[in-house]
């Protein structure tokens, strides 16, 4: 499985956020702008926290094992790779939607004399927020969940077989 990069994140969520300030700039001309759900920030702020316990507790559960504690639990590997396949994904989601509040507060921050449309703004802001804490979040469940580099494995020059 081939690590995600921050790069790439960030790329995503530019890509989204400008699809979405033309997006709401074209659906204000045409109407009535959908508003930005309040549970937006609080779901995504959730999942971040939810990812944040998993790296904490897989970091000091690898730290025991590292330092051979007595008592000391092991990780699964299935449950190190779950946790791995549930930050990736969770951090490519929220590089979405953090894109489509990011632009949609953008145009949001133009109609700022309206007080729902402030309201909205602040919303998307604390959106975009949450949102990064979930890929900060992500990305470090994935850095805790590395495996060390394989020295001693066939590919490493100093390892190959000398012909005699």
């Amino acid at each position: 499985m081939k690590p995600l990069r921050l790069r790439l994140l960030l790329g995503i969520a530019a890509v989204a956020a400008v699809l979405s300030w033309a997006g709401a700039k074209l659906w204000d001309s045409m109407g009535q702008l959908p508003g930005v759900p309040a549970a937006a920030p609080i779901v995504l702020a959730v999942v971040a926290v939810v990812l944040l316990a998993t790296a904490i507790s897989l970091r000091s559960r690898l730290k025991a094992v590292r330092e051979r504690r007595p008592g000391a639990k092991g990780v699964d590997p299935l449950g190190a790779a779950r946790a791995v396949v549930l930050a990736q994904a969770s951090a490519l989601v929220s590089a979405v939607a953090t894109g489509i509040y990011a632009g949609t507060g953008i145009h949001l921050l133009s109609l700022l004399d309206i007080e729902a449309r402030r309201s909205q703004a602040i919303t998307a802001g604390f959106a975009v927020l949450t949102g990064a804490g979930v890929i900060a979040a992500a990305l470090w469940v994935q850095h805790v969940c590395k495996l060390p580099e394989d020295h001693d494995g066939p590919t490493h020059p100093g390892t190959a077989a000398s012909p005699r």
